[in-house]
């Protein structure tokens, strides 16, 4: 039984639900105290898994790794997420317009600034903050957690979501002043041209294709020493602290796991690589650049 997995999954309820703690706690039937301890993986007797299963409104057997989490908050999505790096060393990405763990500080300054400007806009200010600023910190941490452990990526993306990517910028989905909006088309194009540079040089463990064939859903297959995880979101990172609306999945179920394994290699075969792909990047950064 994996104890660390389910603690993982506790922490993820907490935020996506928004109760504290002490709520939680007391719906399971056990102190604060314990909540914590069972968040950092010790030992959870049984009858409080059977009630955190139904807390989750999941089965026990998916709570114990079997099944499927949902997720319907980009927040919570992205702690699940940075749970799931953390004991990979292999990332297969299909689909997206840029991979996270590889982006510039250029890409990060300009998410930061139209996370902030969006929350200073917000109704409710201060709640809007503290979501950017929760939101930052969790991308900060997957990227700090990438350039430690260093696990191969291979990452195919989508020249429809590059071409959205160059037209709205960072956080496009945001309305933003117009000069925030041009920083970060600015940030975007940087960025593009970024991983035009990156698929040249193919750094050590680092792999980046463009899909000839637009995906019917971006997806993530991650494996570590013990198991491997789908990741499905609607989710990208530079929408963490927006109010979005979908929902994201993440599981370890093996036939989950063999057929978006057999999907991303038949991908990565047929995908763009190498200067080829390269190119066909600053094409699309030709045919978006301001007249």
């Amino acid at each position: 039984m994996r104890f660390a997995d389910i603690g993982q999954q506790l922490r993820a309820y907490r935020l996506e639900s928004g109760l504290r703690a002490e709520e939680i706690a007391a719906r399971l039937g056990v102190s604060r105290a314990a909540l914590y301890r069972y968040e950092k993986g010790e030992v959870i007797k049984l009858d409080t898994i059977r009630r955190l299963a139904e807390l989750l409104k999941i089965s026990p057997l998916s709570l114990l790794g079997i099944g499927v989490e949902y997720f319907s908050r980009p927040i919570a999505f992205q702690e699940r997420l940075r749970q799931v790096e953390e004991q990979s060393d292999q990332i297969l990405q299909v689909g997206g317009a840029f991979c996270y763990q590889t982006t510039t500080e250029a890409f990060d300054g300009a998410l930061a600034e139209a996370w902030a400007e969006a929350a200073d806009a917000a109704p409710e200010r201060i709640p809007a903050r503290a979501a950017a600023d929760q939101a930052m910190g969790l991308l900060t941490a997957r990227k700090k957690l990438h350039q430690s452990r260093r696990a191969n990526i291979i990452a195919m993306l989508s020249e429809t979501a590059l071409r959205g990517f160059l037209a709205e910028g960072v956080a496009g989905s945001l309305a933003l002043s117009e000069r925030t909006r041009n920083r970060c088309r600015q940030a975007a194009r940087d960025e593009v041209e970024s991983i035009a540079t990156l698929m040249e040089s193919v750094p050590i463990g680092l792999q980046i294709g463009l899909l000839p064939t637009e995906p019917a859903g971006s997806f993530m297959v991650l494996r570590g020493r013990e198991r491997a995880h789908v990741c499905t979101s609607p989710f990208p990172a530079d929408l963490t602290a927006s109010p979005a609306i979908g929902v994201g999945t993440i599981t370890a179920a093996d036939e989950a796991v063999s057929v978006h394994q057999r999907v991303a290699e038949a991908a990565w075969r047929n995908a763009l690589k190498g200067p080829a792909a390269a190119s066909r990047l600053r094409e699309l950064l030709q045919e978006a650049a301001p007249r």
